[in-house]
């Protein structure tokens, strides 16, 4: 459990979260992947990362019951940072990221695909930010690099998913395979970027990061202010413990599936 990284194939390192039972991760949980796509980048016997995850779903955000049992905002401001670097880390990856992606791909793991240079996914992947439904915000920013703005705006504020095919269509999925075959698709893609120039490569990364019209590190870092504020103001709590309904008061019991979201056990039951 936790984060590992192989070399199944010359010039490719593969990071695996594995994080059950739903791959929602922990403060140290981010860290760990941010440290290891570093580390997998910085190797110059790599060309290219696939970022995989272990069991039936990619990534379900971060760890809100983590944040429900530690008081006061320690637990928020670790998740905001964290995913803040392992995003950024993806980006920032010195050589192509691929991202693997099976079953859901929510919240933080929007931000992880968002920053990825390539995606193939399983044919039952789908994809999502259920922010406003736990009363948090963030990687509006990500998602705006998978889907035209207005589709990123509808699915923000209705919290619904697309699939990889629908992003496929979009043109942000690579290719969109049977779920036995995502690894093999994914080494495959790999395989034909670790072909060429180890230092070419990086300087082609280095390059296309540089013409894009938006840095996603302030951008998202902006967002995750609002997130912020509004667990100081209170309305975060208030929304979980509604369901994003705004209608009952009875709690909820999701594990996961936000980018950046906070309780604080001091001040009254959380969702």
């Amino acid at each position: 459990m936790g984060v590992s990284t192989s070399s199944p194939e010359e010039g490719i390192a593969v990071v695996t979260v594995d994080f059950p039972p739903v791959n929602a991760l922990p403060v140290h949980g981010w860290y760990d992947l941010a440290a290891a796509v570093r580390a997998a980048g910085a190797d110059p016997k790599v060309r290219c990362v696939v970022l995989a995850a272990a069991g039936r779903g990619f990534n379900a955000g971060v760890d809100i019951k983590e944040m429900q049992r530690t008081p006061g905002y320690d637990a928020l401001l670790g998740a905001n940072r964290g995913c803040s670097e392992a995003f950024a880390a993806v980006y920032d990856c010195e050589v192509p990221v691929i991202a693997a992606v099976q079953g859901f791909c929510l919240g933080g793991g929007i931000g992880l695909v968002g920053n990825a240079d390539a995606i193939v996914a399983s044919d039952d992947a789908t994809f999502g930010l259920p922010e406003l439904d736990r009363g948090a915000l963030g990687a509006a920013t990500h998602l705006a690099r998978l889907v035209p703005q207005h589709v990123m705006r509808t699915l923000y504020y209705t919290s619904r998913t697309v699939t990889a095919e629908e992003l496929h269509r979009h043109g942000s999925v690579w290719q969109v395979v049977p779920r036995d075959r995502l690894t093999d698709a994914a080494m495959a893609l790999a395989g034909e970027i670790a072909a060429k120039d180890g230092t070419l490569l990086r300087l082609a990364k280095a390059a296309i990061n540089g013409i894009d019209p938006v840095d996603v590190r302030r951008s998202y870092r902006f967002e995750q202010g609002f997130t912020f504020e509004a667990n100081l103001s209170g309305i975060a709590d208030r929304v979980r413990n509604t369901f994003g309904t705004g209608t009952s008061t009875s709690t909820s019991t999701s594990t996961s599936t936000s980018t950046s979201t906070g309780s604080n056990t001091t001040r009254g039951q959380r969702s």
